[in-house]
């Protein structure tokens, strides 16, 4: 097949990786553990673990797991907290115990954690305390067998640990009351483990290392099947991407994105865990304030993040004061990036925002742009090695000209399928291996992606498509905006209208400005009938625009 963009490929870069370097995910664990034995792995609160250690807890985790609890290859294991060092600790904890991990949303409803664990049907749960009640209000209507709860200061240096979990509890009050009976204590389980024997257990590519839920396309929450393959061929794809730009063992990146969103987990946690990187665990990045801080007390080269945090931090006081001489890395992914936030953002670190475009389904990374741009070019990148783009009309066909169509990925980073849901599978996933993203796209003639706009999100005006990042990007230009989501609203004469959310920055902005611009900028029928001012968007824990819950307003 054809892949016009191997011509735009980064120098050095190979157009296809060896999948069959790495039987699974935990042989590559096993390798920087050892590699990297005394280099920093994850710090969080000012407490670091060294590679060393982080072997070691891991496997006193994964012990506990196989000999205390008896859990057996393939067994689930949710695994629900924040960024904190316990959480890449539970997670190659679960992995090297042969286990499936179910990463959890901390922030669930009870409804919607009842969901997922009785969907995957997980045995066991690792949960932080602070987030107890809502397990407690579920588990008698799942399959989990055993609930493993720690105190957010579980891992920090004494006294810091005492101090934390007491100011958490009884000061901040933080923590609801809860009562599981039968709950493990963390502690109790590396203390345990510790003492115990882990048995290898032999892991192949179709093994499933991850239970990745997502909304997909659209209906319920799904488990999207993520084997050792899948992991590994996207963590050497990435890593063969950024080589030219990363020093294995010299590298510290900023982990604000929560790992149990898949493009930190991959990004962050795991291709930069290969490579020896120092990961800085940001708990609560939306504490701006607290957030910038700890950025000017830690030299960093490369932080990963989604537009609306790259805009907040643009805008926290403090920030454009950062020392940021040795950063060269900013990876913008999850949601697109607006223009406008790009060039504030290469204006004060003198780091190009570079956009990469992924999925669940996919591990997520399927387009990446090349590191060494100068600046911003508004493309998603090019198809990263060993991966395969096409774009398809309405009818499936493939679409040879400049025209926007829904882009389809091929490569060995594409998911198994969706646990459970063979039709669900069949809807996006074809049997020679195409998945369809349920995004429009078009390609240039040097190869690279553009996203229009998600298919569910497009607005139809008059029988025009109207795709509301475009909206949004025109909308942010304007100085007295500090961000903004646009949705379709039925209307009599056009089918739909165009209607956009909008956040201050400057308070003397008015409606008739802001239409103002959007006339100066846009056609009549992309230009916003109703604009409404709003104090905050609605955003989803990793902070994309909920354009849903934008309806309801």
């Amino acid at each position: 097949m054809d892949r016009p963009w191997l011509n735009s490929y980064p120098d050095g870069v190979s157009a296809d990786i060896d999948i069959n370097k790495y039987a699974s995910v935990v042989e590559i664990f096993e390798q920087s553990v050892k590699q990297f034995a005394a280099q920093p792995s994850f710090s969080n609160f000012g407490t670091t673990l060294t590679y060393s250690e982080f072997d070691d807890a891991t496997r006193a985790v994964a012990a506990y797991l196989q000999k205390t609890l008896a859990l057996e290859k393939g067994d689930r294991v949710a695994i629900m907290m924040p960024n904190l060092l316990q959480n890449p600790i539970s997670i190659f904890g679960v992995l090297r115990a042969g286990l499936t991990v179910v990463n959890t949303n901390p922030l669930y409803t009870a409804r919607e954690l009842r969901h997922q664990l009785k969907d995957s049907g997980a045995k066991a749960i690792i949960v932080v305390e602070n987030f107890a009640s809502t397990v407690q209000e579920v588990v008698a209507n799942t399959n989990i067998e055993h609930v493993i709860v720690t105190k957010m200061g579980d891992m920090l240096d004494f006294p810091k640990s005492l101090v934390t979990n007491l100011v958490v509890k009884y000061i901040k009050k933080m923590v609801p009351s809860f009562s599981l009976p039968d709950a493990i204590s963390f502690k109790t389980v590396l203390s345990e483990g510790s003492k115990q024997d882990l048995t290898h257990i032999p892991l192949t590519h179709d093994d499933i290392a991850f239970l990745q839920y997502t909304g997909g396309t659209t209906g319920v929450a799904k488990g999207a099947m993520l084997s050792h393959k899948n992991m590994v061929a996207n963590m050497l794809q990435a890593s063969e991407w950024i080589k030219n730009d990363v020093v294995p063992g010299r590298e510290t990146i900023i982990t604000a994105l929560p790992l149990y969103h898949i493009f930190s987990l991959t990004a962050n946690c795991m291709v930069f865990m290969e490579a020896g990187a120092h990961n800085i665990l940001i708990t609560n990045p939306r504490d701006f304030k607290g957030f910038v801080k700890e950025l000017s007390n830690t030299p960093f080269t490369a932080i990963t993040g989604v537009n609306t945090l790259f805009n907040a931090l643009i805008n926290t006081k403090g920030f454009h004061d950062i020392n940021f001489a040795q950063l060269k890395i900013t990876l913008g992914g999850g949601m697109s990036v607006q223009p406008a936030v790009a060039a504030q953002w290469k204006q004060i670190t003198g780091c190009t925002l570079v956009e990469a475009f992924g999925l669940t389904e996919t591990s997520p990374a399927v387009c990446i742009n090349p590191l060494n741009l100068k600046e911003y070019n508004g493309s998603i990148g090019l198809p990263i090695s060993s991966t395969y783009c096409k774009l398809i009309d309405d009818e499936g066909k493939t679409i040879t000209n400049d025209e926007a169509g829904e882009l389809c990925v091929k490569g060995p980073q594409v998911m198994q399928g969706y646990w459970n849901r063979p039709e669900e599978t069949a809807n996006v996933l074809s049997d020679d291996g195409w998945l369809k993203t349920g995004d429009v796209a078009k390609m240039d003639g040097n190869g690279f992606f553009y996203i229009v706009d998600r298919i569910k999100d497009m607005i139809l005006v008059s029988g025009f498509n109207v795709y509301p990042n475009e909206i949004e990007n025109v909308i942010v230009e304007h100085e007295g905006v500090l961000e903004c989501g646009v949705i379709g609203v039925a209307d009599e004469k056009q089918g739909e209208a165009v209607k956009a959310f909008v956040v201050k920055k400057d308070e003397s902005l008015t409606e008739a400005e802001l239409i103002n611009h959007c006339k100066k900028n846009l056609t009549a029928y992309k230009t916003p009938d109703k604009i409404v001012f709003i104090q905050e968007l609605p955003k989803t824990n990793v902070g994309k625009v909920l354009r849903r819950e934008l309806r309801s307003l």
